[in-house]
């Protein structure tokens, strides 16, 4: 049996990015539990001059170098793949992978490429989710990336389904995790701190929503539940919705105008200790620190893959709101967390308030039940359950 099914597996893990993005963080994390495991892991992300991964990673990590001539998502898109594709096939004159796992469509299109070029036998392909595109291109590039997989994964149950209802596709079922020696209740020094860099006001009730202003986390009704809260609560109750993160490589321009301008309608003050902050990119290693410090954090998403950013506020003693949506309902179901109607912003409110007002807890025992080494395990019985039965090429690179 190829040592790809035994033993010790050398596995290249392929990003879009070098940004904290969730398929990004779950890329990094599942490539340190899979080398802690035994298995030599590289993990592969496109940077263009300058740019370095958002934090330090356990394993090889290799940045691939992109030059984008045009402006552009698709430009962007096609100059990612190109790159990809121009590294690997030099690369792969004196290196071996047993596993070529993509975690998105462009690397996915990448990995197409290169065997259609006979440089490689086939990929794995995980989707966390799917977005819908007005650019065709874009849209094609999306379907390729998962149905030219010879493996296909999925973080939820709800993009299994959807694959197999829509595409005809089985997918594998995989999890996401969370570091409880990461995310935690306990204060740290240097919390504080945290809380000042980035505009929190020390007596406020805090609302925290991680990944920016998007169409995709309902950021725009999130506002405007934020805004209802607020006329709810007495004059003397400070209470302040703080933005974090939202880097991104897709186009968000025309919806983050949109809530600017509601955000200017409302008469709520944006900036550092004002009602709104937007804290832009946050370094990674102020983030347990901002769960920490917040009161609440508010995911009202109305289209997730998993939601990693839940599993991290519970294990940071923090209550959350969440859409009543899979694939929260897939893994909440016996957790106590504030359910919202996402498309309902009187609910999103009520659901902020109950959360507010959420006595103390433990961390919950979904915190326990998804870590990255049983994540790990679960893709390794994928990859080698499929190398076995289904395409043996996968254990030979």
């Amino acid at each position: 049996m190829p040592e790809a099914t035994t033993g010790r597996m050398r596995i290249a893990l392929l990003t879009h990015s070098v940004h904290p993005r969730g398929g990004v963080v779950h890329t990094l994390a599942l490539a340190e539990a899979l080398q802690a495991a035994g298995h030599a892991v590289t993990v592969f992300a496109p940077a263009t001059a300058g740019q370095k991964m958002f934090r330090a990673v356990g394993c090889e990590v290799v940045l691939v170098p992109v030059v984008q001539t045009q402006p552009g998502v698709e430009a962007m898109v096609a100059s990612r793949i190109a790159a990809y594709v121009a590294h690997f096939g030099a690369l792969l004159r004196h290196r071996h992978f047993d596993v070529f796992h993509a975690q998105d469509s462009i690397s996915g299109n990448a990995l197409a490429d290169l065997r259609d070029q006979g440089r490689i036998a086939g990929f794995v392909r995980t989707v966390h989710h799917l977005d819908s595109f007005d650019n065709p291109r874009l849209s094609a590039w999306q379907h390729r990336a998962f149905a030219e997989a010879a493996q296909v994964l999925c973080v939820s149950r709800v993009w299994q389904d959807f694959l197999r209802d829509e595409h005809g596709i089985t997918a594998g079922l995989v999890h996401n995790g969370v570091d409880l020696r990461r995310y935690s209740p306990v204060p740290q020094p240097g919390d504080a701190r945290v809380g000042v860099f980035h505009g929190l006001q020390p007596q406020a009730k805090v609302v925290l929503a991680v990944g920016g202003v998007e169409e995709r986390k309902n950021t725009r009704r999130l506002l405007a539940a934020f805004a209802e809260l607020r006329a709810r609560m007495p004059d003397a109750q400070r209470v302040q919705l703080v933005i974090a993160g939202g880097a991104s490589l897709l186009d968000h321009d025309r919806y983050q105008r949109e809530f600017h301008a509601d955000l200017a309608a409302s008469g709520l003050r944006q900036g550092a200790g004002e009602d709104v902050v937007l804290t832009g990119p946050v370094a990674d290693a102020d983030m347990p620190a901002l769960f920490r410090l917040a009161d609440t954090v508010a995911m009202p998403s109305l289209r997730e893959g998993f939601g990693l950013v839940v599993l991290e506020a519970l294990a940071s003693g923090t209550p959350v709101v969440v859409s009543r949506i899979a694939p929260f309902t897939e893994y909440l179901a016996d957790t106590r967390v504030a359910w919202a109607d996402p498309l309902d912003v009187a609910s999103i409110a009520a659901a902020l308030a109950d959360a507010l007002h959420s006595p103390a807890f433990e961390v919950p025992s979904v915190c326990r039940h998804f870590s990255w080494e049983a994540s790990a395990a679960q893709h390794l019985l994928q990859y080698r359950s499929h190398a076995v039965h289904h395409h043996p090429q996968l254990a030979i690179g």
